[in-house]
């Protein structure tokens, strides 16, 4: 894919860069990767092609331009025609987001009442128990890829007894918009506070949230400086950014000297700006 100013070619189709980045970046929060986010996405712009005419297009490797398309296939995104050669089709977007909503909320209804049966399992087998001083111990965990990392989020979120701070750059609020952080913030009922820069192209993220436990950064804010803090007993920070699912990486710890850090980064950036003006 050459990238010319904010224009990319996809084949020989000129796409906004920065509408297909979102775009993008919404798909994988379904659970796609960013190649199946990519074959999608060409398919649904330009129409049935071969496996062929796509891997040129999207400048991936014939062999996996297959594994692409079948994974898609399974996920009822991707059709193919019976004809020779056989030509790809991806359903409209709007019945793609439908299924791939419905696909997440069974998985995570099965995994949810699968739960207590674990944890029930669990204790019928003898082990070692851990003792309060082992508890207290200062912890280090790296997170690699989306799903540990988002996992991780949704864990500190829903477990928060008083309160989460969380700063990011526009980007990072668009992912969490789409990942429904802001959503479980809400249902948890604790106190938050969001440090963001805000544009017109984001403003539409904090629509239903309180006005006062948003501040908008200065959009000169390093997109890389990410994190969450949960209670000042926890910490979680981005070491890696990208946007791809499987390069995302970050570190969880519960050092009272990192949260310390991290907290009075926040408590000095929120201090030192204003309230968001969102209309």
């Amino acid at each position: 894919m050459a990238i010319i100013a904010n224009t990319m070619q996809l084949g020989t189709f000129p796409v906004d860069k920065t509408n297909y980045e979102a775009i993008r970046d919404a798909l994988v929060s379904f659970g796609l990767t960013p190649n199946q986010s990519k074959v999608f996405f060409y398919l649904g712009k330009i129409g049935a092609k071969t496996a062929s005419d796509i891997a040129k297009a999207v400048n991936v490797p014939r062999s996996e331009t297959y594994h692409l398309l079948t994974a898609l296939q399974n996920k009822g995104i991707v059709e193919a025609s019976f004809q020779h050669p056989i030509q790809f089709t991806a359903i409209p977007i709007k019945k793609a987001v439908n299924l791939l909503i419905s696909t997440e909320t069974e998985r995570l209804n099965k995994l949810k009442k699968s739960g207590p049966m674990l944890e029930e399992l669990w204790e019928k087998i003898p082990g070692v128990t851990p003792n309060d001083d082992e508890e207290c111990e200062e912890k280090f965990k790296v997170l690699q890829g989306g799903n540990q990392v988002n996992s991780k989020i949704f864990d500190m979120i829903l477990n928060a007894k008083k309160e989460c701070r969380i700063l990011g750059s526009e980007k990072d609020f668009m992912k969490f918009y789409h990942a429904n952080f802001l959503d479980a913030l809400e249902e948890n009922k604790i106190d938050y506070k969001l440090l963001t820069p805000i544009s017109k192209k984001s403003q539409y993220i904090f629509e239903d949230i309180d006005k006062s436990k948003v501040r908008a950064l200065c959009s000169t804010v390093k997109e890389n400086l990410c994190f969450l803090i949960k209670d000042d007993d926890e910490v979680l920070f981005f070491i890696k950014n990208e946007g791809n699912n499987k390069e995302m990486r970050a570190i969880w710890t519960n050092s009272e000297t990192i949260i310390y850090s991290k907290a009075l980064l926040f408590s000095n950036m929120w201090t030192n700006t204003d309230e968001a003006d969102l209309k």
